[in-house]
C-alpha cells in the first residue's frame, strides 16, 4: 500500500458484516481496505449462539421478510461453506402453563417450512410427550405436553466463517489490517476524502478513500465519534451472555430450544465442540463495550433453567468451563422490551455527518451475506458505478473445496485420525496447505499435544497465511484450541515459542504476549 493510493472503500470493523461486505465488495472489482482495532472477529461476531437459522422467534414479532431471508441465507452457507457449517437438529419441548402452546409452535414449524422452500434439511415433526421422552430420557417429564422437533444449522466456529471472508477478499484484492485504529474520519467540502491510523512507530497516516462503510458493530457511534461532526445515536444494544460446560447427567442428544420459567425468554442448550453451549441472555446495556462479561446473575439464570429442564444435571458454577458475553449492536430505541427490538440490519447513510459515510446497524451471522451484497449495492450507487451481479451466493468459501486431497495430504504426513478430523473441521480443504508446510519445514510437523492432534504448523501458518499477530489470535481465532474445555492452557508456552521465533519477539515482548493471554483466558473463567 501507498499513502497515493486512493481505495474505493474503507470498512472499518472486521466482524462478520465487514469481512462479508469487503468480499463481495473486492469480487465485484472494488478496491477495498479493512481496519480493526483488535483482531477480526473478536467484537459481537464471536459471541453469538453459533447458529446459522431462520429465527423462528422472530415470527412472533411479525418480522416475515427477516424469516425468509434467514432462511435462504442458511441454505446457502450450507451449500458454500459445508466444512463450517452444518444442519443442528433442535428441540422444543412444550410444557403446561408456558407461554407458547402446542397449537401455537405448530402454526409457527409450518410457516418455518413454507418460508424456507428450496432447503436442504428436513422438515418439522410434533411429538408426543411420550415419544420426546423416550428420545431423550434427560428431559424433565412434569408438565410436558408434546414436543417439536426441527432443523436449522450450526456454525461451530464463527470466528472461522469471519476469517474465510477475510481471506477470500485479500485474495481478490483486499488490504487487511487488524490491530489498527482508525483515529479520524477526514471531511473535505461535506464529503469524505480519507482516513487515518497511527502505525507501530505511532506515526498518523492518511489513507484517501472515496467512501467509508462503518461496520464496527456496537462501535459504531464510537467510530462516527472520529468524523469531524456528529450525528445522532444509533446503536441501543443489548447483552447477550453464554456458559459452555461439560457433558453432564442426562444431558441430551439434540440441540434443545426452551422458555425460560423465570421470563418466558427462549433459549438454547446446544452440543458444541465436545461440550454444551447455553445462552443467551437479552439484557439492555450501556457501559464499556471493551469490558463486558457474563455477570453472576446470568450465568445463575442459565444454570437453574437448564437445571429446571434437565433435573439430572445438578449443574453449577464449578461446572462451567468458560462464559462469554458481548453486545448486539442493534438499532437504539429508547423504551420498550429488548425481545422487541427489531434483529433486522439497516444501512444507514450518514449524510448528516458527511456525504460517502455509511453505517451498519444490526446484522446476524446467518443473513452477513445478504446484508453485503445490499451494501455493496448501496456502495455501487454512492460511487456512480455500474458494478458486476453479486457473485457471493453461489461463490464457495476458501476452505469449502479439496477435502478429500486435504485428507489424503495429512494422512501422508502420518497425522492421527483425530486429529485430521479436527484440522479438516477448522481449516476445511485448506488444511492440505498445513501439511505442505509440514512437508517443507518437518519440525513443525510435530504434534504439540498429548492426544496428537495440534501441530506446531498451525501456528506458523496462522502468522504467515491468516494474519495473525498476536498469541489471543493464534489460541482464540485461528486454531480453536482456545475454545477447549481447558482452553488450550497447556499449549500456551509452546505457541509462544514458536510465535516469538517466527515474529521475532524479544523476551520482554514473550512475556507481554503470554501475560495478556493469560489475562484474556482468565476473563472468561466463571468465578
Amino acid at each position: 500500500m501507498t499513502e497515493q493510493q486512493t481505495f474505493d472503500i474503507a470498512v472499518i470493523g472486521a466482524g462478520i458484516n465487514g469481512a462479508g461486505i469487503a468480499r463481495d465488495a473486492a469480487l465485484r472489482g472494488l478496491s477495498v481496505i479493512v481496519f480493526d482495532k483488535n483482531d477480526m472477529c473478536s467484537g459481537c461476531s464471536a459471541i453469538s449462539s453459533r447458529l446459522i437459522h431462520g429465527g423462528l422467534r422472530y415470527l412472533e414479532y411479525g418480522e416475515i421478510g427477516l424469516v425468509y431471508e434467514s432462511l435462504h441465507e442458511r441454505r446457502y452457507l450450507g451449500l458454500t461453506a459445508p466444512h463450517l457449517v452444518e444442519p443442528l437438529r433442535i428441540c422444543i419441548p412444550l410444557y403446561e402453563g408456558a407461554t407458547r402452546g402446542p397449537l401455537l409452535i405448530r402454526l409457527g414449524m409450518i410457516a418455518y417450512d413454507l418460508l424456507s422452500w428450496r432447503k436442504i434439511v428436513p422438515g418439522h415433526e410434533m411429538l408426543s410427550a411420550e415419544r420426546m421422552k423416550e428420545d431423550e430420557p434427560g428431559l424433565a417429564a412434569d408438565g410436558l405436553r408434546a414436543a417439536a422437533r426441527y432443523y436449522d444449522a450450526q456454525v461451530r466456529f464463527a470466528e472461522r466463517l469471519v476469517l474465510e471472508n477475510l481471506l477470500a477478499a485479500r485474495a481478490a484484492g483486499a488490504e487487511i489490517h487488524t490491530h489498527t485504529e482508525v483515529t479520524g474520519i477526514v471531511v473535505e467540502d461535506d464529503a469524505v476524502s480519507a482516513v487515518s491510523y497511527r502505525d507501530d512507530d505511532g506515526r498518523e497516516i492518511r489513507v484517501p478513500v472515496k467512501l467509508v462503510i462503518n461496520a464496527a458493530g456496537p462501535w459504531v457511534d464510537r467510530v462516527l465519534d472520529a468524523a469531524p461532526a456528529s450525528g445522532k445515536r444509533l446503536i441501543g444494544g443489548t447483552k447477550g451472555s453464554h456458559i459452555i460446560v461439560g457433558c453432564f447427567d442426562g444431558a441430551p442428544r439434540d440441540a434443545f430450544y426452551v422458555e425460560a420459567a423465570a421470563d418466558g425468554r427462549p433459549f438454547f442448550i446446544i452440543p458444541w465442540h465436545g461440550q454444551y453451549l447455553i445462552g443467551t441472555t437479552d439484557i439492555r446495556y450501556d457501559g464499556d463495550l471493551d469490558e463486558v462479561r457474563a455477570s453472576d446473575e446470568e450465568v445463575d439464570y442459565l444454570l437453574t433453567e437448564t437445571n429446571r429442564v434437565f433435573p439430572q444435571a445438578g449443574l453449577s458454577r464449578a461446572d462451567v468451563h468458560y462464559a462469554y458475553a458481548g453486545v448486539r449492536p442493534l438499532p437504539y430505541k429508547e423504551e420498550g422490551p429488548e425481545s422487541a427490538i427489531t434483529r433486522r440490519h439497516i444501512i444507514r447513510e450518514n449524510t448528516e455527518i458527511a456525504r460517502g459515510l455509511v453505517s451498519i446497524i444490526g446484522g446476524k451471522l446467518t443473513t452477513y451475506r445478504s446484508l453485503a451484497e445490499q451494501a455493496v449495492d448501496k456502495t455501487g450507487k454512492l460511487l456512480g458505478r455500474r458494478l458486476p451481479p453479486c457473485r457471493t451466493r453461489e461463490t464457495d468459501l476458501p476452505g469449502a473445496w479439496g477435502l478429500d486431497r486435504a485428507r489424503e495430504a495429512l494422512e501422508a504426513i502420518g497425522l492421527s485420525e483425530a486429529g485430521i478430523d479436527r484440522l479438516l473441521s477448522i481449516y476445511g480443504g485448506r488444511a492440505a496447505a498445513i501439511a505442505r508446510l509440514c512437508a517443507d519445514e518437518t519440525d513443525l510437523a510435530r504434534t504439540l499435544d498429548q492426544a496428537g492432534r495440534v501441530l506446531a504448523a498451525e501456528v506458523v501458518f496462522a502468522i504467515r497465511e491468516e494474519f495473525a499477530l498476536s498469541l489471543e489470535d493464534i489460541v482464540f481465532r485461528r486454531t480453536m484450541t482456545g475454545l477447549d474445555a481447558d482452553q488450550g492452557r497447556p499449549l500456551y508456552d509452546e505457541f509462544a515459542a514458536i510465535a516469538a521465533a517466527e515474529l521475532g519477539w524479544s523476551p520482554e515482548t514473550l512475556k507481554q504476549q503470554l501475560g495478556q493471554l493469560r489475562e484474556y483466558a482468565e476473563s472468561l473463567r466463571v468465578g
